[in-house]
């Protein structure tokens, strides 16, 4: 039986640039380490792994996105960086904020482009995809009183 989801993780090119982004969508730095090693290799079954991992977390500490750079073996780009929304496998993870408009323009300042537009569901929620350093997708949505 699941006890819970733990974290999400993204493979990335520019580590820093990826942990400014979420930082600046709300989340906070929980640790950064390098892993090498014989059972790092064994455990993603890659040979001669080493990998910089930081871990962002929500606030309140039930959410965490894990972000990779390898070195080596270097990452690879298993699709185009602007997938379109129906491209097979992971497209976003979604985020509840208090004020999207805010939200949406300080990730503007990290580079992050709404992909569609910022539209309402009917009384319920304010909602947008924005896509950030890497291709990331993430979703927003502000629940309206």
């Amino acid at each position: 039986m699941i006890k819970r989801m733990d974290n999400v993780l993204i493979v990335v090119d520019d580590l820093a640039a990826a942990i400014a982004f979420f930082v600046e969508l709300g989340m906070e730095l929980e640790g950064q380490t390098t892993v090498e090693g014989e059972s790092v290799d064994r455990l993603v079954g890659l040979d001669g792994v080493r990998a910089d991992i930081a871990m962002v977390r929500t606030l309140d500490g039930h959410g965490r996105v894990e972000l990779t750079k390898f070195h080596t073996p270097k990452a690879i780009s298993a699709e185009p960086k602007e997938a379109p929304a129906n491209t097979l496998g992971i497209r976003r993870i979604m985020f509840a904020v208090e004020d999207i408009e805010d939200v949406v323009a300080r990730l503007r300042t990290h580079g992050a482009e709404l992909v569609g537009e910022l539209v309402q569901y009917e009384d319920s929620y304010r909602l947008c995809n924005v896509r950030g350093p890497e291709g990331i997708i993430i979703a927003l949505a502000e629940q309206l009183s």
